[in-house]
């Protein structure tokens, strides 16, 4: 497996290969884990890619379809482990395109969702560098569909929010008011880390206490758990459940549904209702 810390020369990625004079970058988005959730032409492009470069969240079973030939460069970013600044990634993505090679840039979940897509596509085009977004499942529509949470709901919710649980400074001063309104559904990425401050904050602009909520770990793999609970609840629940990232929260009275529209779990999945 080939790292890129400074050390490894991009140019190794290619050997046997005749360059082209600047090679095509796929963003590609892998899903929310389940290999089965990939769409045709992200499955076709990772069995052929000669290198493959790769977050944390990608699952396993993704992983496992990547040609055996291909090089695979590990990028991920976990909660105060990042083993490339983002910047680095972006030119390491423009370096192996211009050795004439075409890259696969496999990110979990779809790479416009959180997935710094936008600024990996800004820089490539910046460098004269052809790119393509594949689109993939985002992590909230898969674990929707898994655990019976529609996203919206007639009943229940009008409209679906997606932010994260961060900024891009590290604070948490999301738009409070906008997401605690009524009739819609919540879904907060990458928020496990400052799961107390989301709940205080969307109760004291005026989310009712007894809202349901959810905190979904590892969504459509065989290491799923899904904890419900009151939002006044949820962060202690989470706590005493020893749930860790990467987790999804979701906040609406579309969690009231889980217990009733849930498909068959997983054998190994853990459902935890308080």
């Amino acid at each position: 497996m080939s790292t890129y810390n400074g050390v490894t020369d991009p140019r190794q990625c290619i050997a046997g290969d005749a360059p082209r004079s600047v090679g095509k970058v796929y963003l590609v988005g892998a899903g929310p884990g389940d290999p089965d959730l990939l769409t045709l032409k992200a499955a076709r492009l990772i069995g052929d890619a000669k290198v493959v470069v790769y977050d944390h969240l990608v699952g396993q079973g993704v992983l496992a379809l990547v040609n055996h030939s291909a090089r695979l460069i590990y990028v991920g970013k976990e909660s105060g482990n990042h083993s490339l600044p983002q910047d680095r990634i972006n030119g390491l993505l423009v370096d192996l395109a211009r050795t004439g090679l075409d890259v696969v840039r496999l990110k979990g979940g779809d790479p416009f969702m959180f997935g710094r897509g936008g600024e990996e596509m800004e820089e490539l085009i910046g460098h004269g560098v052809d790119c393509e977004v594949v689109p993939g499942i985002t992590a909230a529509c898969g674990i929707s569909a898994c655990t019976g949470m529609p996203l919206t709901h007639r009943d229940h919710a009008r409209s679906v929010v997606f932010t994260t649980g961060h900024l891009k400074d590290g604070s948490v001063n999301l738009d409070w008011p906008a997401l605690a309104r009524p009739n819609q559904t919540v879904v907060i990425y990458m928020g496990l880390g400052a799961l107390d401050i989301i709940c205080r904050e969307l109760i004291a602009h005026g989310l009712p206490r007894d809202t349901p909520a959810a905190v979904v770990h590892a969504g459509t793999t065989s290491r799923q758990v899904t904890l419900t609970d009151r939002v006044d609840r949820l962060a202690a629940s989470v706590r005493r459940a020893g749930l860790k990232s990467p987790a999804l929260i979701m906040v609406g009275s579309v969690v009231s549904l889980h217990s009733l529209l849930t498909q068959a779990p997983h054998p190994e999945e853990l459902a935890l209702t308080a």
